[in-house]
C-alpha cells in the first residue's frame, strides 16, 4: 500500500504541489531450488512460513545451474520454471523470480541477493532453507557476508538438530516426506505422482514426456 499525502497552495495563476509518498518495507520470502520437479512439499513450506512470519510475499526462485548438485541431473530451467508458475497459480501470496535463470550459470545465493538488495533496498529478504540446509550453512559461498543481507529461516525437519553459528528463525511445518527425487524415479518407473504435486505440474510432466530417462 502506498501512502500519500496531498497539499495544494494556489496564489494567482500559481499552483503548487506537494505531495510526500510513503513506501512501507515489505517482507519477502525466498524459496530456492532446483525444483525439478516442484511438489506439493515446496508448496506447504512456502505457504506456512509466509503466513506464520506474516510476509507479503514468498518468491519461488529456481536456480540455473545448482552449484553442488551434478547438471545432467537437472532439465532445462525454463522448463523448471514453468513447472513452477503452474505450480503456485492462485496462491495470491506466492510468486516467481527468474532472477538467477536470466543470469544464467552457477547459482550462488549471495550473487542473487545482493542483485536483488541492491535493486529493492527497501525489501527485508527472509531466506528459506530445510534442517538439513542450516548444518551445511558454514560451508555457503560467502556465508558471513550473506547472513548481513538476509534472514535464514530454517523449517525443521526430523534428525536435524537446531545448531548453527548464524541466526536462523525456526518455523515449524508438518512433515511431507515427498522429495523430487523420489517424483523423477517414480515417473521414470511408470507409477502415479498424483496428490504428490499440484495437477497442472503433473500434466506439464506427462505432455512434455519429462523424467522417463
Amino acid at each position: 500500500m502506498i501512502t500519500s499525502t496531498l497539499t495544494t497552495k494556489q496564489t494567482g495563476t500559481q499552483v503548487m504541489t506537494e505531495m510526500v509518498t510513503e513506501m512501507p518495507k515489505q517482507r519477502v520470502g525466498m524459496l530456492g531450488g532446483t525444483f525439478n520437479p516442484p511438489h506439493l512439499g515446496h508448496l506447504i513450506i512456502a505457504d506456512q512460513v509466509g503466513k506464520q512470519l506474516g510476509l507479503n510475499k514468498v518468491l519461488f526462485m529456481p536456480n540455473a545451474q545448482p552449484p553442488h548438485i551434478d547438471p545432467k541431473l537437472a532439465i532445462d530451467p525454463l522448463l523448471r520454471a514453468r513447472m513452477v508458475r503452474r505450480a503456485i497459480f492462485g496462491n495470491p501470496l506466492f510468486d516467481l523470480e527468474m532472477s538467477e535463470i536470466q543470469r544464467g550459470g552457477k547459482s550462488y545465493t549471495y550473487d542473487t541477493m545482493v542483485d536483488l538488495k541492491t535493486r529493492h533496498p527497501k525489501t527485508e529478504y527472509y531466506f528459506i532453507i530445510g534442517g538439513d540446509e542450516v548444518a551445511y550453512l558454514p560451508k555457503w559461498h560467502r556465508i558471513d557476508e550473506l547472513a548481513k543481507i538476509v534472514t535464514f529461516v530454517g523449517v525443521g525437519r526430523a534428525g536435524y538438530k537446531k545448531q548453527t553459528p548464524y541466526p536462523v528463525i525456526w518455523v515449524d511445518v508438518p512433515t511431507i516426506d515427498i522429495s523430487s527425487s523420489m517424483i523423477r524415479d517414480r515417473v521414470k518407473r511408470g507409477q502415479s505422482i498424483h496428490y504428490l504435486v499440484p495437477e497442472a505440474v503433473e500434466a506439464y510432466i506427462k505432455e512434455h514426456q519429462l523424467y522417463h530417462e
